[in-house]
């Protein structure tokens, strides 16, 4: 067979004519990439995913190709330091036909002057930047992606609808608030936006192992497992050049308020734009966005979830202790998230059984060093609903942080320690996005069983949890919970409501203490808001007694975050028993709605303004107002802003933004309200734009 070269081209061997090998021609790269679905993000270069064909074609000068007799040899290279034993190098000629197991080259056209070569890349070649040299000289460059639309990928999805949500959606929703009153919180995931994908690749090349030995990083990023491990390290910033700084302290100094974002992309620039400085400032919520970003950027089918009453074992024995003294206030604790976000990956886990395929949760949220890194997965969630805590990787931390265990004890002024009755279950409605609709979706089942089945305690079992097993429902005779009013509206004053009911056949004369103060979404507690301290309250058998406490604006507004989280605690001492009990709520309060119109009729590339209105809830005016916009092909990859005017209370704030559209489809336009009392208000409305 004769060779196919990038100088010359041989039809025999006496007579040889000249051939041109170009690259892509912009029409080439459009095709390529829709087939692959990658051109949202552009077709001015060439995107595919592994174990997928893309095409290029080769122009001849003079002759013309002729089947079993031209051959032409290809390499495809990937890293600083290609090698045929890491798999970063591919040689590999042309075949008779495309052979989608391994790197693979095959004519598709008839015999002519142009050549239309069909390039299939092996579905375990590692992902990234790569050079593919046709012969002697011709190179063209493209980049590599993982494939779920690939079944001998290991990220693999049998599932249309669900990969246009895991991997090909651009926003999202993030559930925040409480268990009793999830807050949809709208995101911009906007992983094709323009240069989004350079910086993901960037975020792999600036990890430590990348720095040690490049050619076995480049190597590793062939197995999703290895790159969401990765990517769990590389999204925060404590033990490498990662994305974002955590900051839960309340002052945002140097930075901004982890409240301040509406999407991944701005936070991803930043990054880059400042030499891989760390973005300051995240939490739990952003830490996940943005993985969820890279993720769905290299091709990996990823969601993010929340977890509420998320625990925080930080010594392993899956029990949470929290201290509190004698008016219930936390002395001493181990962290209990009101809510906590990671994301779950899709992937196989050929390291494991198969039955552990599937979804993989990995936590970016610095909080415990894993094999001496901060970084938190994949973990099967097979794994931790059967309690399998041995498997990789680290297993007992998200067990711990849905099924632990949490038990309080009230210190008294003279040192002593009791054991305070305190009813609460760790890990509730762990909720994500529903696919295809903003609607909750409540993916518990998936992390453990109901509550007193068998199944659960098998679980406990093999996880060696012994005081779950031990537990057994405490049944007293005096009964304390917390009820709330149906609205609780920002600027308003209301009642919230201590139940107090005795269920035994005699008289019980009791303590209660019901107080009120800020907290922050992770369990960080702030200064009271108003308080009652009854000391004789009387309860013949069977009576229930209804105690109020008003929660005054004036009080509460110097002490809520911009989360607006207050926590009711009530706590009853029983004289006859000296029994305590304790019951603890966590209340959100609504902040106003944010009002959407968009005027125009939505087409791609017209011009459109979107008509923002807020009212102000608060009995005093509203400084320095701001409303800002930003969406997935909808504002240009950037942030609009447009100042508004002082408002007065009950006065409307209003503003006018444009924006123009670049892709059809339904898309979400995210807005924030930001001012000097009410600070970052968010809000949403799904934008159908035409052709």
């Amino acid at each position: 067979m004769e060779t196919l070269y990038t100088q010359s081209f041989s039809t025999n061997r006496k007579s040889k004519g000249s051939v041109c090998v170009l690259v892509p021609t912009l029409a080439g790269c459009d095709f390529n990439n829709t087939d692959h679905r990658t051109d949202l993000n552009g077709v001015d270069r060439l995107i595919v995913r592994r174990g997928q064909p893309f095409t290029i074609s080769l122009y001849l000068r003079s002759a013309s190709y002729q089947p079993g007799v031209s051959s032409l040899d290809c390499v495809a290279e990937t890293g600083p330091q290609p090698s045929e034993q890491y798999g970063t190098r591919a040689v590999f000629g042309l075949s008779a036909n495309i052979n989608t197991s391994r790197w693979s080259a095959a004519v598709t056209s008839p015999p002519g002057d142009m050549v239309a070569l069909s390039i299939c890349s092996a579905p375990d070649a590692p992902i990234g930047r790569y050079t593919l040299t046709l012969g002697r000289s011709a190179r063209i460059e493209f980049i590599l992606l993982f494939n779920p639309w690939c079944a001998a990928d290991a990220v693999y999805m049998d599932n249309e609808q669900s990969l246009a949500e895991y991997v090909l959606s651009q926003d999202g929703i993030i559930f925040r608030g409480t268990h009793k009153y999830p807050i949809k919180s709208p995101w911009n995931f906007g992983q094709f936006e323009h240069g989004i994908l350079d910086i993901c690749l960037r975020i792999l090349d600036m990890n430590p192992k990348y720095m040690k030995n490049p050619g076995k990083d480049c190597s590793g990023r062939r197995n999703p497992i290895y790159v969401a491990r990765l990517l769990s390290a590389m999204v925060n910033c404590n033990d490498d050049q990662g994305v974002l700084l955590g900051n839960w302290s309340g002052n945002y100094g140097g930075g901004v308020s982890p409240l301040f974002w509406k999407g991944s992309q701005d936070i991803l620039r930043n990054w880059d734009a400042q030499t891989c400085q760390p973005v300051r400032y995240g939490q739990c919520w952003v830490f996940a966005a943005v993985a969820c970003t890279v993720f769905r950027a290299l091709g990996i089918p990823c969601r993010v979830v929340t977890n509420y009453l998320s625990a925080h074992d930080n010594n392993g024995n899956l029990v949470i202790e929290r201290y509190v003294d004698e008016n219930g206030k936390e002395i001493a604790k181990e962290m209990i998230w009101n809510y906590h976000c990671w994301v779950e990956s899709w992937m196989t886990r050929p390291d494991l059984k198969p039955e552990f395929n599937g979804w993989q949760a990995s936590d970016p949220t610095p909080q415990e060093k894993s094999e001496g890194v901060y970084c938190c997965g994949p973990i099967p969630l097979k794994a931790i609903k059967e309690g399998e805590l041995t498997l990789k990787y680290d297993a007992p931390f998200v067990f711990a942080e849905v099924n632990a265990d949490f038990i309080t004890f009230e210190k008294k002024k003279d040192g002593s320690t009791s054991k305070v009755i305190h009813d609460i279950h760790i890990g509730q409605m762990i909720s994500t996005k529903s696919v295809g609709s903003d609607a909750r979706e409540d993916i518990t089942h998936l992390y453990k069983y109901p509550e007193g089945s068998a199944e659960e305690r098998e679980a406990f079992k093999k996880a060696n949890h012994q005081t779950k097993l031990l537990k057994q429902r405490q049944n007293q005779g005096l009964h304390l919970t917390i009820k709330v009013s149906s609205e609780m509206r920002k600027g308003c004053d209301f009642d919230v409501f201590a139940v107090v009911s005795n269920a035994t056949q005699s008289n019980k004369k009791c303590r209660l203490y019901f107080g009120s103060c800020g907290v922050s979404y992770n369990g960080t507690v702030g200064e009271n808001c108003g308080f009652k301290d009854l000391l004789n309250v009387e309860l013949s058998p069977g009576q229930e007694r209804k105690v109020p406490l008003r929660l005054n604006y004036s009080k509460y507004c110097g002490v809520v975050t911009a989360e607006n989280i207050i926590r009711l605690r009530a706590l009853l001492l029983d004289y006859t028993t000296n029994e305590t009990i304790l019951s603890m709520r966590h209340i959100v309060l609504d902040n106003p709605e944010i009002k959407i119109r968009v005027l125009g009729e939505p087409k791609e590339n017209r011009k459109l303004a979107a008509e923002i209105t807020l009212q102000n809830p608060l009995p005093e005016p509203l400084e320095n107002c701001c409303f800002s916009i930003e969406g997935a092909n909808l504002t240009g990859g950037c942030t609009k802003k447009q100042l508004a005017s002082s408002v007065g209370p009950g006065q409307e704030a209003k503003v006018k933004i444009y924006f123009t559209p670049t892709r059809c489809g339904l898309r979400k336009l995210v807005v924030d309200f930001d001012s000097s009392k009410l600070c970052h208000v968010k809000g949403y409305r799904n934008v159908i734009i035409g052709k």
